[in-house]
């Protein structure tokens, strides 16, 4: 895959139309679909080039603007080399990469979500004072942000995996169960114990600033 980030940079230009038809693959695109499947990196850079602004009207369509695209484009098509063994009928090529891109952007946007709504809470425990003049404000916001993320990174690993797989990268309990070998009530009991210790610091370095 060393030249996969070339070629998406090249190839994913957004669409001029969006509502390309939804069809199953065209007969030019069957041997380079069982290429792929049979593992050929040289048949996945070939359907990018057909089929990348498609897939990114599809991405779009689920974000709704483009701060992310090009991120969670290359994440779709990272998915297909990945999956593509799970594709049994290679006329079945055009559904089969719309579920994916779908998927892959539902995913994408329900992290950014969580995220959102992390970084929400946390501001409401390290609001800058109402009296600060505006350029402070921004210094503030700023100094906030990196509080977070020093906090976050002063956990133990144990508590710093499941609150980012969490909260930052939106998994369930029982993805991350599966992906630490922790019982679902276990994560549950690392979640609370993470939130507070985030807390807590958090807290006390703001105490320590306004001391």
């Amino acid at each position: 895959m060393a030249e996969f980030r070339q070629v998406f940079c090249v190839t994913c230009v957004f669409p001029k139309d969006m509502e390309e038809s939804l069809t199953l693959a065209p007969q030019s695109d069957l041997k380079l679909v069982q290429s792929l499947i049979d593992g050929d990196e040289q048949a996945l850079h070939a359907l990018m080039e057909r089929h990348a602004r498609w897939v990114r009207g599809v991405v779009f369509s689920v974000l709704g603007d483009r701060d992310d695209l090009d991120d969670v484009c290359q994440q779709v098509w990272l998915s297909v080399w990945r999956n593509s063994r799970s594709l049994q009928d290679a006329g079945k090529w055009r559904p089969w990469l719309y579920r994916l891109a779908r998927n892959v952007a539902l995913d994408a946007g329900r992290r950014k979500t969580q995220r959102r709504r992390l970084w929400q809470r946390v501001k409401a425990y390290l609001r800058p004072p109402a009296s600060a003049p505006p350029v402070d404000r921004d210094l503030i916001a700023r100094e906030q942000h990196q509080r977070v993320l020093d906090a976050i990174g002063s956990m133990s690993e144990a508590y710093r995996q499941v609150f980012v797989m969490r909260h930052l990268d939106g998994l369930s309990y029982a993805q991350i169960a599966q992906a630490t070998g922790l019982s679902e009530e276990g994560v549950e009991t690392r979640l609370v114990r993470a939130r507070r210790l985030l807390r807590g610091k958090l807290m006390g370095n703001r105490n320590h600033a306004t001391a």
